[in-house]
């Protein structure tokens, strides 16, 4: 099943259904939102909506490929945090029919702001670690308590690590990844001990993933890899992100990356200080979280470049990313995985 190429007429037709409004119109129509690898994501307004449904909002389209289920994820996760007073945007709907636009979708508000790299240059880290901080000081266990009550197939096990490790193991199965069960196995083997506090980790937590006006956050998006884990489990995927992202893939000129480059190592550097200055990180369990992070991303980028759901690597997969999770994953565990040859 193909991607909706304009999903207007569907999902006017599916939001006139459940707000049972027959002259509801658009005001705005869904247009492209740049942003997301592996998402459409467009904005539009509503005329002749209920006031909950008249400002500005988001429709996030998955691919045909995509677990239905996952919608229905993100929804109870994102308005869980936005119950417990976390900048999210809350979502209205989720559907999980991918006959209607061709993917499962959500509809929810759109925060104002501009992605952080977007909206100023000057002290990112402090904007990490403040939003990061206040993630991870909120009750998991409210967001667990609400995947029990949305029922199968979500439930809290959906977001522990360990159902985590049995997905990433499902998928190098299925997917034929030999050249990544050798250091699948060694994140089972060495998984450690369960911390003593367990936080909502967003899993993709990165400047580009938090929206701002001014020097003020106005949201943080982008929750279909949030876990309740160890907050080592959140600081290294946000470490692995931007050490190791190209910076080809940034939107500056070629004779201007040598200073990204620099500046990036800095970012690292004033991350990971202000973040230990709020919270204890041991350093064995943040280096085993970095290596589970690579191995994430290196599940992913096999799966693309095998062609498995997908029509064209998207220009993450098709770079140098995977080979740098994969050194990388080599220098902490001393293993090294193998994958297939990037696609043209």
């Amino acid at each position: 099943m193909a991607l909706e190429a304009d999903p207007a007429a569907g999902l006017i037709e599916y939001l006139r259904t459940e707000l049972r409004e027959p002259a509801l119109a658009f005001s705005e129509r869904p247009s492209l939102v740049t942003g997301g690898f592996d998402t459409r994501i467009f904005a539009f307004r509503l005329t002749g909506a209920p006031p909950a449904c008249s400002g500005p909002l988001i429709l996030r389209l998955l691919a045909p490929h995509d677990d239905p289920a996952r919608v229905r994820r993100e929804r109870v996760t994102q308005n869980a945090l936005v119950d417990l007073g976390y900048p999210a945007p809350r979502v209205l709907w989720a559907n999980t029919d991918a006959a209607r636009l061709g993917g499962a979708f959500l509809v929810m508000e759109r925060l104002p702001g501009k992605p952080l790299l977007d909206a100023r240059f000057l002290d990112i880290s402090a904007a990490l670690v403040e939003m990061q901080a206040r993630l991870h000081d909120l009750d998991a266990e409210a967001l667990l308590r609400a995947l029990d009550r949305d029922g199968p197939p979500l439930g809290r096990e959906v977001m522990s690590f360990e159902g985590h490790l049995v997905r990433l193991e499902a998928r190098i199965a299925r997917g034929g990844l030999a050249g990544l069960r050798e250091a699948m196995r060694w994140l089972v083997e060495h998984r450690p001990p369960e911390p003593g506090r367990r936080v909502v980790c967003h899993g993709d937590f990165h400047p580009q993933n938090i929206l701002a006006l001014g020097r003020a956050v106005t949201g943080v998006i982008d929750w279909p890899n949030a876990l309740v884990a160890d907050p080592a489990c959140d600081v290294a995927s946000t470490l692995t992100i931007l050490r190791f992202t190209p910076t080809e893939l940034l939107a500056v000129p070629a004779a201007l990356r040598w200073v990204i480059r620099i500046a990036r190592r800095v970012l690292v550097m004033r991350y990971l200080a202000g973040y230990r200055r709020r919270r204890r990180l041991d350093p064995p369990v943040l280096s085993y979280y970095e290596a589970a992070s690579c191995m994430r991303g290196l599940v992913r980028v096999s799966e693309a470049r095998q062609g498995r759901g997908v029509v064209a690597v998207n220009p993450l997969d098709a770079s140098s990313f995977g080979e740098r999770l994969a050194a990388h994953f080599a220098h902490v565990t001393g293993i090294s995985p193998t994958l297939p040859p990037a696609r043209p």
